[in-house]
This record gives structure tokens, sequence and C-alpha cells, in this order.
């Protein structure tokens, strides 16, 4: 093997460094230096500039500063390109010059083919009868072609620009032609982002009509960029949307805007905010800083000409039935938490009145701290907490359950509340005798209100106080008893436990308004939980007592198992979940009564990939099932599915008249490497029915991705409900991505 280093040239280009040198290796090397011509015969290697080339012959002139190939050529860019050609001159640069049958293969797996091609200025390079694609050759016929390319009479790989633009281009799917366009420019592979349209969105909804969005992108600086959409629809008009956003050190921001003056509002029905207005619009903003590593601030809002607008078009992240808007400031220590939040509901319906959303809470603000001392006090561990919530509401939001005076529920009153909570507890646990565990508690907690709002009139026992505060003090006592059981090929923990909490009775108990504990389900997770209720406006008062036994175990084999069972029992004082109260939160719940219902969880995790989970609440007294609750999943390398059964007992104060059974599953199964199934279903099982049903099949490989899939809905209440949807999204790789959605009215 010969090899050898030559000087640049002058004709080089000016871009080369005037020191550049020509490395050149082969198993034969003629150098006739009367003609200044080298001949590099057999396994040819050149390293110039960056450029790396082999072949089977090169002739290079220095006199022309030509450089000529022959034979199995494989040209490696500067930029990671690979260019493999069976003829090429060129300069000695590499910057100009003529290849014959080359592919172009670019470091993210694009490809470029052609007859002929001419590099220009060292930053083009023009492809004559290009085939462009993504896709990669099959493996068992190479000669088979791709899912997809674009042919085109001439292909310009732009460096300055970073460009790929395909001239009279054809598009062909599985070997077919379906389009023919006169041009197609996409980014090549050195482009992140990259001005201009991206593929069209079709859309069609029954009072819309069908329409096509057509997204430009706009790349206006490193940190900032646009999208502008254009949608046209048949029925009504023209819908144009706008998002700019823009990265900071510390965080990033975008605005939206979208409007439309619609051409046939008469189209949706009459008395509707559909139909109301002919000009609708919005204007939304969303924002995520952080301050610094513990702090954190941000917003998500949106306002619209009326209440439906976003919903009716389908605006994407904005369109569902209620829309929150909110603004927070988080911090977050290594002992404490502060979250400060506000929100605003957009309940978005068709009710020219605004009716539901009137009956919204307006939250400004919410604020929760929590702490946790550093150093241990009495030897044990000090947490406290604290809630302040003030809000509004324009219009009380009041419903009879049975038509009979008296029997109102009243999920929020008209007016303002303001509210301070605070709760500080201290613990301790002692290791008593044979390994007995001995926690106990002290906690005190206080609540101050400012009330504002309209009585209700259908309940008697609201306070009439503008400012009523509450104390509630509590000691407790825990026991556990953990058993360590070991056999052979497993290992057994089984807790029996005991909790005791003696307490004043809950004072102004169902006489206070109730925005945060509207929620109330008794099972095995909250079984030992010192407050049951679900928020700050409710609190347990009186002496109960919680008892039960935890267990958990694990196999060799890889076997898990967990268990929780027990009850809770009212020994003295007023029990809180039996009093009145504005949602009558406590009737049926389990807790109402001295001696509770049984409560029981289990599940069992298999290493096959299977999991089993159950929770049951039965009757004290019949154990008759009041609540189950099972899961199942199971997931491999083919199949992940989920299947989940609930049953609730009918709870007619609270407002649940009827009993409640329902199944619902999901299912994806991978068919091979590239096909997926997936689907998912929602059964009433007392209405005989499907509230949701949805079925897709699913296409990916390294070029194209695809799915289609249908979905429907239908409120068993309500015999003319029923809304329908088909949707589809295509990408192919680099060129872009087609979606085909309905707009739900």
């Amino acid at each position: 093997m010969h090899a050898q280093s030559l000087s640049a040239p002058a004709s080089g280009s000016a871009a080369m460094p005037e020191d550049a040198k020509l490395l050149l290796a082969a198993n034969e090397l003629l150098y006739d230096r009367d003609a200044e011509r080298v001949v590099a015969s057999g396994a040819v290697q050149i390293n110039y500039n960056g450029y790396q080339m082999v072949a089977r012959q090169v002739v290079y002139d220095q006199k022309t500063g030509r450089v000529t190939a022959a034979g199995n050529i494989e040209l490696v860019e500067p930029t990671g390109n690979r260019v493999y050609a069976e003829s090429l001159d060129v300069t000695d640069n590499f910057a100009d010059g003529f290849l014959r049958t080359l592919r172009v293969e670019t470091s993210d797996n694009t490809r470029l083919v052609a007859e002929t091609a001419e590099r220009v200025g060292g930053t083009q390079m023009i492809l004559h009868k290009g085939v462009y694609t993504a896709c990669l050759p099959c493996a068992e016929n190479p000669t088979r072609p791709p899912i997809w390319q674009v042919k085109a009479e001439r292909v310009i790989q732009d460096g300055k620009k970073h460009t790929v633009r395909l001239e009279r281009a054809r598009f062909e799917l599985f070997g077919h032609s379906l389009a023919t366009l006169p041009f197609i420019e996409v980014p090549d592979n050195t482009v992140k982002r990259k001005s201009g349209f991206l593929f069209p969105e079709f859309r069609s909804g029954e009072n819309v009509g069908f329409g096509i969005s057509v997204p430009y992108y706009i790349a206006i600086a490193p940190d900032r960029d646009a999208t502008i959409t254009t949608t046209g629809f048949t029925k009504q008009g023209v819908l144009i949307e706008g998002e700019i956003r823009q990265r900071f050190e510390k965080g990033q921001a975008n605005l939206r805007i979208a409007g439309i003056s619609q051409m046939d509002s008469e189209s949706f029905s009459a008395n509707t905010s559909d139909a109301a207005h002919d000009l609708r619009g919005l204007v939304a903003s969303k924002g995520d800083f952080k301050i610094n590593p513990r702090w954190s601030f941000g917003w998500d809002v949106m306002f619209q000409s009326d209440n439906n607008f976003a919903r009716t078009y389908s605006v994407q992240g904005l369109n569902n039935s209620t829309n929150t808007n909110t603004v927070y400031l988080t911090g977050q220590g290594d002992r404490n938490f502060f979250d400060m939040r506000g929100y605003y509901f957009d309940v978005q319906d068709a009710d020219i009145n605004n009716t539901a959303e009137k009956k919204q809470a307006t939250v400004l603000p919410t604020l929760d701290y929590s702490y946790y001392a550093p150093e241990l006090v009495a030897g044990g561990q000090l947490s406290g907490t604290m809630n302040f919530t003030s809000l509004s509401r324009f219009s009380e939001e009041a419903a009879n359950i049975d038509g009979l005076p008296g029997n109102d529920l009243y999920r929020g009153l008209k007016g303002n509340m303001n509210r301070l909570s605070g709760d500080l507890e201290w613990e301790r646990t002692f290791d008593g005798p044979g390994g007995l565990q001995i926690t106990p508690l002290l906690a005190a907690r206080g609540d101050a209100y400012g009330l504002a709002m309209d009585e209700p009139a259908d309940y008697a026992g609201y306070t009439s106080e503008d400012a009523p505060t509450r104390l509630m003090v509590t000691a407790g006592v825990e026991l556990r008893y953990p058993w360590l059981v070991t056999m052979g090929n497993s290992t057994h923990i089984i807790e029996p436990i005991a909790q005791i909490y003696a307490r004043n009775d809950e004072q102004l108990a169902g006489a206070l308004p109730n925005e945060d504990s509207q929620s109330l389900v008794f099972d095995a997770s909250n079984l030992f939980s010192r407050n049951k209720f679900s928020g700050f406006d409710r609190v347990e008062g009186g002496t109960r007592a919680n008892v039960g036994l935890r267990y958990t175990g694990s196999l060799d084999n890889g076997i898990g198992l967990r268990a929780v069972m027990g009850q809770s029992y009212h020994l003295a004082g007023l029990n809180s979940y039996a009093t009145d109260d504005l949602l009558a939160v406590g009737s049926d719940s389990g807790l109402e009564t001295d001696v509770s219902d049984f409560v029981a969880s289990a599940g069992i995790e298999l290493p096959m990939g299977l999991s089993v989970s159950t929770g049951v609440r039965l009757d004290e007294k019949t154990l008759e099932l009041r609540r189950t609750d099972v899961n199942a999943t199971y997931a491999n390398d083919r199949l992940s599915t989920s299947v989940t059964f609930s049953q609730v007992a009918a709870r007619p104060e609270y407002s649940f008249k009827e009993d409640n059974q329902t199944v619902s599953a999901n299912a994806s199964v991978k068919v091979n490497e590239s096909w997926s199934v997936f689907g998912s279903a929602n059964y009433d099982i007392d209405s005989n029915a499907f509230n949701r049903r949805s079925v897709g099949v699913s296409y990916a490989d390294e070029c194209t991705t695809f799915s289609v899939y249908y979905a429907d809905k239908t409120d068993p209440d309500d015999s003319t409900a029923n809304d329908w949807t088909i949707g589809g999204r295509l990408v192919f790789r680099t060129l872009g991505e087609v979606k085909l959605s309905d707009v739900s009215l």
C-alpha cells in the first residue's frame, strides 16, 4: 500500500484552508511528476478537509485541480451525509463537479437516488430524475418500492438554505402515484425548525360543515416561533387561528388567538350561544416559569366571546366541556411546601344565559402551606398545614332530589366565602414489648370564616353568623403489632392496627358552606385517616376508633400480595357523618352509624405481568355489597389491557337515586413490529348500554406513522344524544402530517 500527503493547490476554494492537506492511500499509486498527475488504484482512500472518499480508482490532476473517480464510490461529507456513485468528476475541494448513478443517505436516514447529479459551489447538489424517501429499503426484497417516495424531475439539496426542493414532484404510496405537485420543499436533516406550510388537517361537523385546516409555521428566532392556521368550513366560512411561542431562560409562554365571522349562524339550534353570535373568537395564554430551584409560577387562561366558541370549533387544548383557567405560584422546600392558585371555571355549553357557568365558584385565591419541623419536639415530629380559600359565586347551585319540600341539595351558595384553616400535629412512635409500635398523637385545628352568602331557602340548619369560628382538639394513639412470618419460599407481614381519637364535637356541623368536602368515599384507603372528609370545610369530630388488619406478602417466585380490612366505630360525642349537611355528604356513606360498614381491599402482582386489585364496602348488618371496585391489568411485549368493574349502591339522599354498575376496558394488541390494534369500551350494566366505545388501528415504522379510529358515546337518559367521531393521523417523516378529526358539538 502507498500513501502520500499532497498540498492543496492554489485553485482550491477560498473557503478551504491554505495549508489543507490531501491524504491519499491506495494499493497502487502512480505519480507522473511531469504531468503532475496521480493515479491511485485499488482500495483508494482520500481524506481532505473533512471529506472522506473511497473508490476503486481515483485520478488527481494537480494542474486542473480535478479529481475523477470510478467504481463503488463512497463519499462522506463533513455534514455526515454519504454519497454513493459509479463515477465522479469534481474539483479537488469537492465543491463543483458531476456524478452519475448516485445515492445520497443523510444522517437522519433520508435517501435520494438519481441518474446524474452536479455539485455547485460546494453548497448545492442538483439531482436529475431523483427519488426522495425516508423509508429504509425492504430487507427481503430491495427492489420493492418503499411505502412512500417522491419522484421529481429535479431535486435541489441546498446547503445554504438547508432545504431539499423537489420540482415537478409525484408522490407515490406503495408504488402507486397519488398526487403531482409543482414542487415540494422540506428542511434538510440539519434543520430543527424551518418556516413553511405544514400538512393540512381535515375536519368536519354537523353545523360547521367540512373543513380543511392549512397551518403555516414561522421560525422567528431560536427562542421564538409561531403558527398561523387557516380553516375553511363549507357552512361557516374561514376560521383563523394563531399561536406565538416564546422560550425564556427560566420558562416559556404562548399566546393564542382564534376568530371567525360565521356565514350561517342559523344552522345552529335557535336560542343557543352558537346561533346568537356571528362574530366569535378567543384569546388564550399559557406560561410556565421556574423562578429558582424552589419557586415556580405560571398561568393557563382563556377569554372567549361566548361560552361555547372553543368547543364548537374544537380549538385544540381548549375544547373541554369545562375549561379551567388558573394562575399559580408554587414553592417547594426540603421541609415545607407552598401553593397559591386562582381558578375560574369556564363551562362550555350552548346555553345562551350561561346558567351553569354562573353557578361555578370563582376562586381568588386558594392557598396551601405545609411545614415539618427540622428538629424533633419532645422526641416527636411536629408538622402543620394551613389553607386559605376565598371564593365567589354569582348564582346558587341547588337541586331537589325528590320534589319534596326540605330535600334540596346545595352544591354552592350565591355570594362570597373566605375561610382560614390551620392544623398543628405532633406524633411520636415508641417501641413497646414484643415489637408493639405505640404512636401517641396530639393535634389542634382552627377555622375562621367570613361569610357573605345568601342563606339556603330550604335548609333550616344554616348559620346566621357572618364570621363564625370553630376549634377541634384531638388526642389519639395508634397501636401496631407487626408479625413477621418467614417460610421456606415466602415472607409475610401481618399487622393488626388499632386507633382511637378523642375529640370535641364538630362545631357548626352542617351549618357552614361545603365547597371542598362534597365527595366522601369510605374505603380501605382512608380507614386509618384521622379525618375522612376530603377537604377543609368539614372536619371529623367526636370520639372514634379505627380497627383493622394489614397484610403484605412476598414469594420467592416474584408474586406480591397485599390486603387491608377493618371497621370504624363512633364511640362518643356527635357523629359528624350522621349530621345534616347542605349536600347530605354523610348519608349512606357507611360511617353514619355507630358501627361502620366493613371495608377491605386486596391485590396480587404476578411476575407474568398480571396485576389484580379489588376493594369492597359491606353493609355492617347484612354484609350486602355497598361498593365494589375491581381492576385487572396485564401487559407483555404484545398485549396491554386493563379491565375495571365498579358497583356503587344507591344513595338517595346524596342525589344518587339508583344503583350503578359499570365495566370499562381498554386493550392494545401489537400484531407485529409495525401494526397494532386498540380499543376501549365503557358498559353500563344497569342501563344495558355502552356509554363509550372506540376501536382503532395503528401502523408505525421508521418513515411512516398511521392511525385511524372510530369512537362513539351515548347518554342512556337521552335517546337523541348520540355523538360519534372518526379520526385519523398520517405522518410521513420529514414531509409532514395529515390529520382527520371531527368537530363535536
